[in-house]
């Protein structure tokens, strides 16, 4: 059956770090790189769907000082995050990183880890744009997410995604968890169309890629 988002999360707070590093192929190597990845002189950061904070726990050790806001639709992993780092300047907001205002120019990098993929790529493209303004000029986006390489694998996920909600009577616009990953070519297609300057990968282990954006 398929699960309210927040409420998916909520129930699996406990041992979520475990879970990512331990049985999502590629997540340790990805968190390592995503954090070799934020530019050296930045000091904001916006990191979207942060959850419990498991990339800051990369980020972090390289930029202690660093000012981070992140969003994150499940109040029980921010509160985790804050207990992992409760030295650290948080700026931490409950809510949908869809409806959140993140201003213009105002921040040095963005990050995003294992969240997208749970959303069209006309829902990103918008959603990228504002991430693009809300970066200076210049300004990084490093997106880690489950990707995948096949066009007929994609449609797919979302097939069956359409099919599970009728089945159970749920409506489209009821945010649940199941996977419907992008192809590569997708995503990068979904950044370019926001205006972002160039987009690139950088790592892919198994499925689990890297892709770096420039404002």
């Amino acid at each position: 059956m398929l699960e309210e988002m927040s409420a998916f999360f909520t129930a699996r707070v406990n041992g979520y770090d475990e879970h990512m590093l331990r049985d999502v192929g590629g997540c340790r190597e990805c968190y390592e790189e995503m954090a070799r990845l934020v530019p050296e002189d930045a000091k904001t950061l916006l990191d979207l769907g942060c959850g419990t904070g498991l990339e800051l726990d990369f980020i972090f050790p390289r930029f202690p000082d660093l000012a981070v806001t992140g969003v994150d639709l499940t109040r029980a992993m921010l509160d985790e995050l804050r207990r992992k780092h409760p030295d650290k300047v948080l700026n931490l907001i409950c809510g949908s990183y869809f409806d959140v205002d993140f201003g213009e120019a105002a921040f040095d990098a963005a990050v995003s880890f294992q969240t997208m993929h749970h959303f069209t790529a006309e829902k990103k493209r918008g959603l990228y744009e504002r991430v693009r303004r809300a970066l200076k000029p210049g300004g990084v986006y490093v997106e880690c997410d489950y990707m995948i390489e096949d066009d007929a694998e994609e449609a797919f996920h979302f097939a069956e995604l359409d099919r599970m909600r009728r089945e159970q009577g749920l409506s489209p616009d009821e945010f649940v968890h199941y996977d419907t990953p992008l192809t590569i070519a997708h995503q990068e297609a979904a950044l370019r169309a926001a205006g972002f300057a160039s987009v690139e990968k950088k790592l892919r282990v198994e499925n689990t890629t890297i892709l770096v954006a420039l404002a």
